[in-house]
């Protein structure tokens, strides 16, 4: 495994609580997607260790993640990222009170590699085993630790029930989260989700993958009024997310202004195609704070989650949307917004706080709604 692609996680501005009893120590391990992580949580929300070894470079030539070769990687990385983990840690095996895994929803190549390391692990050691819902590892992971704007500029948990926009390349839903597995799905994409359309436009301009990060950066420099896109859905009642006209708008423009593109005209292109993406998460979370059973729940904090929580204009502009509801607004930092260990090993410690352990074999899956948890 190349050296060069293990990225080790400072987490020394990520300490949680002290408590005089020993914590609960968590092995958690994640491998849905492009990303080989583990990490070691303690109940005191003190990240111990975390490592993660990223497969961008090897996806990058493709334009997107190829699952056999992400499952291949996976199987060369895993025992080196959890031996790191535990070194760095200054932990072995036997200190390790529970182990933790993704079990879905992701590739499911690449989730059998996770899950069966941590199998093993928890088979030989006698260790409690959790299966985790990838996605539940993004929508807890600001109670690990988050960045609140609630004036103290400071990290704090954000406590239950919380009203949380969850965006990634693959999953774009409003979700209420009233607890450890209860969510309940305010709206979704009925098409594309936020995430694959930022990919998708950046591929269209060729500037590489991922996406959103890079256009993230060219529409700092841009007009965001330059273009007009569609805001699909937001002259419509109701919560749901429709993204797949915004990229067809985008595909038609640049079909009748082919390449070569001056500077200027990617700036103004991103700010242009990232406002209306902006503008629908917003309008379509206006109307979540409307919802009868959001209003119903009285929660504080509206929190957003997952890759695109990266993304400077979404939060920025969620942070304005909170502030002018009354409710604070919370965010995980951005090392922990992407896939990685450590929200994996947070959410093993909720689930084992309340007795959510593996008791007979189960099998991973491509696909695993928060809502049947």
């Amino acid at each position: 495994m190349n050296e060069e692609k293990i990225i080790v996680m400072d987490m020394g501005n990520l300490k949680g609580d002290e408590s005089l009893e020993r914590p609960t120590l968590c092995l958690g391990i994640e491998s849905s997607c492009d990303e080989t992580s583990a990490a070691i949580v303690d109940s005191n929300r003190n990240i111990l260790s975390h490592i993660i070894y990223s497969q961008i470079p090897e996806h990058q030539k493709f334009g997107g993640v190829v699952p056999e070769l992400a499952a291949r990687a996976h199987i060369l990385a895993i025992d080196e990222v959890i031996k790191q983990t535990l070194e760095r840690a200054g932990k072995t095996i036997v200190d390790i009170d529970v182990v933790a895994a993704t079990a879905g929803p992701g590739l499911i190549g690449g989730v059998l590699v996770g899950w069966m390391a941590a199998t093993g692990i928890a088979h030989a050691t006698g260790k409690p085993l959790v299966a985790v819902n990838h996605l539940e590892g993004h929508a807890l992971v600001p109670r690990l630790c988050a960045t609140v704007a609630d004036g103290t500029n400071g990290s704090t948990a954000v406590e239950f029930p919380y009203l949380l926009m969850l965006a990634s390349g693959g999953h774009c839903q409003i979700l209420l989260v009233r607890g450890v597995g209860q969510y309940e799905l305010i709206g979704q994409t009925l098409d594309d989700s936020a995430g694959e359309a930022f990919d998708k436009v950046a591929k269209m301009l060729g500037l590489g993958y991922p996406g959103g990060p890079v256009v993230d950066k060219r529409a700092q420099g841009g007009n965001p009024k330059a273009f007009k896109f569609p805001r699909p859905l937001c002259d419509k009642p109701g919560c749901d997310f429709s993204f797949s006209g915004i990229k067809t708008a985008a595909r038609t423009f640049l079909d009748k202004n082919p390449a070569p593109h001056s500077e200027e005209f990617i700036n103004d292109f991103c700010a242009s195609f990232q406002s209306s993406v902006v503008d629908c998460i917003i309008n379509r979370l206006g109307n979540a704070m409307q919802d009868q059973r959001v209003i119903n729940a009285a929660p504080k904090t509206l929190v957003v989650a997952g890759g695109v929580a990266k993304n400077s204009a979404i939060r920025s502009a969620m942070e304005k949307l909170a502030a002018d509801n009354g409710m604070i607004f919370a965010a995980p930092p951005m090392n922990l917004c992407t896939d990685n260990g450590a929200m994996i090993a947070w959410a093993g410690l909720e689930n084992y706080k309340i007795g959510n352990i593996v008791k007979e074999p189960i099998a991973p899956r491509p696909r695993w709604p928060l809502t049947e948890l």
